[in-house]
């Protein structure tokens, strides 16, 4: 069983942060802002960016209204804590771009011992000038936990992507990627399953449930990567020789 009550991409709360903030919502929005903003590739005045509409937000954070995340991103905003552009193409999109003000998050917080950014990278697989990624800052909200958050240790990546394209292949359908299917493919990886072991359901439920009219709706992620249902649809795989089809890179 793992650590998590139901396969779903957790959000991180900060105690620190939200007493800090007085509210636990916006100090979880602020830390899901940061989390993006150190993915992001796009570099403005020498600071990286996230750009999104509150709607989209809101997806985010379901159980605020709307209206609620949009007051709370400007509450964080006339607070200083988020700063705000605009650097669309378009004069018309006024899809708001955010950044956050890490000096004032820095003051907010003086006693939480981080040190204070600059306005460069000393990472060297940066595509661009942007704020420094700190292992001292507040930690990011991710699926995947590693014990060295330095580029040159990080774990590599669990190709969760690959297996969504092997279910594709098998079942002829179009799953995306999104973020709902990466968690529960992410979710039996921290169970201790192998990409390897994931073909052999899909291999096995097709199967079983490819040619059948009534079972075929049910290769889908959902289904065949559920806390409940994975490991009886593994156990249920009869020994046989290694698959000879895609391979997988693991990482090792």
């Amino acid at each position: 069983m793992g650590n998590l009550l139901i396969s779903e991409p957790p959000l991180q709360v900060l105690p620190s942060l939200a007493i800090a903030l007085n509210s636990v919502d916006k100090a979880i929005i602020l830390q899901q802002i940061h989390y993006w903003i150190t993915r992001s590739s796009n570099v403005k005045d020498n600071y990286k960016w996230v750009y999104n509409s509150v709607s989209e937000w809101h997806k985010q954070f379901p159980w605020l209204s709307e209206k609620t995340v949009q007051r709370y991103l400007k509450d964080l905003e006339n607070h200083g804590l988020l700063i705000t552009g605009n650097y669309n193409e378009a004069k018309f999109d006024r899809t708001k771009w955010y950044r956050i003000n890490y000096e004032a998050l820095d003051s907010l917080g003086a006693t939480w011992g981080r040190t204070v950014p600059t306005n460069r990278t000393d990472n060297p697989n940066s595509k661009g000038p942007g704020v420094i990624t700190n292992t001292n800052r507040l930690p990011e909200t991710t699926t995947e936990t590693t014990k060295d958050n330095s580029a040159a240790n990080a774990a590599p990546e669990f190709p969760w992507q690959s297996v969504i394209d092997y279910l594709n292949e098998k079942t002829g359908k179009h799953f995306k990627h999104t973020n709902t299917n990466k968690g529960l493919v992410m979710a039996r990886q921290h169970d201790g399953f192998s990409a390897e072991d994931m073909q052999k359901v899909i291999d096995h439920q097709c199967k079983l449930w490819l040619n059948t009219k009534d079972m075929a709706q049910y290769l889908r992620p959902s289904t065949l990567f559920r806390a409940s249902k994975f490991e009886g649809y593994l156990n249920a795989v009869p020994d046989e020789p290694k698959h000879e089809g895609r391979e997988y890179w693991t990482g090792g």
